[in-house]
């Protein structure tokens, strides 16, 4: 049955909440385990619909996974090297699959793969990377084949950075013949928390986190136990929570070290941050100050948090400017948005948000993940009531959002949505 979240706003924020696990992380990390049989182990994994669909997508190439408490994988049994289409189609991140099957069983056979309607996403840097690697690519009726027989190490320069792909590469040729150099990389720390993983499992690895990555081929992995690292992102989402409504919050697990564009921008607008024993001390101010942000790749201000932050900047005092890089198509927030009372105006791959005294709550319709936050965070802003509706986008990248809202002394539930 589909469900909407239900809010009444203007209360601030109170309390202490503990970040989730990173789900970008956790994704290629539990792929991983295909890569060597035996019995793998990870901690701190989210509880979210993207993850129940790779516990499915490693069940059906034959794995025994178990993920009640710590996340198990026994990728022993596995003896299919296909991912079909039905779980390929659910998660962009499956299409990572390929990269784990062509260091294991040296060939793949997955789906293109679908996601969040963010615009034209192509596969054309991962296939790319594959063939500098000696892979021969080929392509019937939406299938991606990979024939690996002759893998080898080397020398893959991305058109631009590219986390998906990067991590694919980072995959396959961590059992290539020789050294593979990887230019123009993906810096994420959810890179460096796969290399990190990699490494455990025996691969050589240099430079994760840095524009070239070197990695030496070894013959076999070993499996792990791993904790995945805390969620930047939806860190970043409760900094903005607590920012828009004035609230004052203690946020444990947080990853401070890998939100500086982050909460340099909030610093910016009038929000202050405090070290204490239990973590970090987020505080809204009382009056929201007007920035500009470009998103960009790692290290800059990430394109996950824009939504949310054109949230907070919809009740500044003056004019901002948000400047879209990374996906030609992360906007849909901001029709829904001006429907509680924003003035916001597109101007090509830019949102001009002029401040206003106050959002008002109003019915609004979620289009992807990102977009179900910004819209639930405005809704804490904004008088009356506000009901989001198609919150199973919120589902796929939030661990029980509206519990840890709740939590903070917020007026939210959910309910059944009427159609």
């Amino acid at each position: 049955m589909l469900q909407k979240m239900i809010i009444k706003g203007s209360k601030p924020l109170a309390g202490e909440i503990t970040v989730s696990g990173s789900k970008n992380a956790a994704l290629p990390i539990l792929i991983a385990s295909i890569m060597a049989p035996g019995r793998f182990e990870f901690h701190d994994v989210p509880d979210l619909m993207d993850i129940h669909t790779t516990a499915g997508l490693l069940r059906e190439l034959g794995a025994e996974v178990d993920h009640q408490k710590t996340f198990v994988v026994d990728s022993t049994p596995i003896n299919n090297y296909e991912a079909s289409w039905d779980l390929v189609r659910k998660m962009r991140a499956s299409f990572l699959i390929m990269g784990a099957l062509i260091s294991r069983f040296r060939r793949a056979r997955v789906s293109l793969p679908g996601g969040c309607e963010l615009g034209l996403r192509p596969v054309d840097q991962h296939l790319k990377g594959l063939q500098c690697l000696g892979v021969k690519i080929s392509e019937e009726h939406g299938l991606v084949i990979a024939d690996a027989a002759a893998l080898r190490g080397g020398k893959v320069v991305f058109d631009f950075p590219t986390v998906g792909a990067t991590e694919n590469l980072l995959m396959a040729a961590a059992t290539a013949k020789g050294e593979t150099v990887i230019q123009n990389a993906a810096q994420e720390p959810e890179v460096v928390d796969l290399a990190r993983a990699l490494t455990a499992m025996g691969a050589k690895i240099e430079g994760a986190g840095k524009e070239t990555i070197r990695i030496q081929g070894v013959e076999s992995l070993r499996p792990i136990t791993h904790t995945i690292i805390p969620d930047r992102i939806e860190a970043g989402t409760f900094m903005v929570a607590a920012a828009i409504t004035g609230g004052s919050i203690i946020m444990k697990n947080t990853p401070t070290a890998m939100l500086v564009s982050v909460m340099e921008k909030l610093a910016e607008s009038g929000v202050s941050f405090q070290e204490t024993a239990d973590g970090i001390k987020v505080v809204g101010p009382e009056k929201i100050r007007p920035v500009d942000i470009k998103t960009l790749p790692y290290p800059g201000f990430p394109t996950d948090l824009q939504a949310p932050m054109t949230s907070l900047l919809t009740i500044a005092e003056g004019t901002s400017i948000i400047s879209e890089t990374i996906f030609e198509k992360r906007f849909a927030h901001v029709a829904e948005l001006i429907r509680l009372g924003a003035d916001i105006t597109i101007d090509g791959r830019s949102a001009v948000i002029k401040g206003t005294g106050g959002l008002l709550g109003a019915p609004v319709m979620s289009s992807d993940l990102r977009n179900s936050a910004a819209l639930i965070i405005a809704g804490l802003a904004a008088h009356g009531t506000t009901e989001v509706y198609r919150i199973y986008h919120l589902d796929r990248g939030y661990e029980r959002m509206e519990a840890k809202l709740a939590l903070l002394g917020a007026d939210i539930r959910r309910a059944p949505q009427d159609d």
